[in-house]
């Protein structure tokens, strides 16, 4: 039964409080989205803390989850990046922007990309390298709506104010920006992949 997809564990969550299907979620998840917080957060301890506080919102929202928006992967990795920006910003005493933190706000701040998760494919990769190259080769009007949405956790509608933007012009950057994370990312790695092998 563990073998089920993980919109079936989540509608267990969300209907019937099934800790189980919880815990199968954690045991999928819990590796990326460590993974994921430490990266924002550079501590161990705060990190832990963001993943935990990830899963509590996961657990008690569970049935705002929508699969017609996007995969549980990313919702979670969405949860658990807006958590360890929260978490940095309690640290060194600015206010949060999002507590609590409004699903409605992470839809409109998550990008959806057709035949990828845009968070795992940013945040889910085993070396930083390749991230840290192709968002530094984007062209730097894709770059400046990018950066403020993953390290900072602002909504696209924030950084539309920030900037002077159209809403409508962040979003299709953003979508472009990811778009061409995806292609530049699968490059690098098939390319290491073929020097590995060689």
């Amino acid at each position: 039964m563990d073998a089920q997809p993980d919109e079936w564990w989540m509608a267990r969550v969300a209907a019937a409080g099934d800790s189980h299907a919880l815990a199968v979620l954690y045991e999928r998840y819990s590796r990326a989205s460590y993974a994921l917080a430490h990266r924002v957060c550079r501590d161990s301890t705060i990190a832990q803390d963001a993943v935990q506080e990830a899963f509590v919102t996961l657990w008690q929202q569970a049935s705002r989850f929508d699969p017609q928006r996007g995969a549980v992967s990313t919702w979670l990795l969405t949860i658990v990046h807006h958590r360890a920006v929260d978490a940095i910003r309690r640290e060194n005493g600015v206010r949060s922007r999002s507590a609590p933190l409004s699903l409605d706000e992470l839809a409109d701040a998550t990008p959806s990309l057709p035949g990828a998760d845009a968070l795992e494919l940013l945040f889910d990769a085993e070396d930083a390298r390749h991230v840290r190259t192709a968002v530094h080769d984007l062209p730097a009007h894709q770059r400046e709506v990018l950066l403020p949405l993953y390290y900072d956790g602002y909504t696209q509608r924030e950084v539309a104010d920030h900037l002077g933007l159209p809403l409508s012009t962040v979003k299709s950057r953003c979508y472009s920006a990811v778009h061409r994370l995806h292609a530049e990312l699968l490059a690098l790695w098939r390319r290491d992949d073929a020097g590995g092998s060689t």
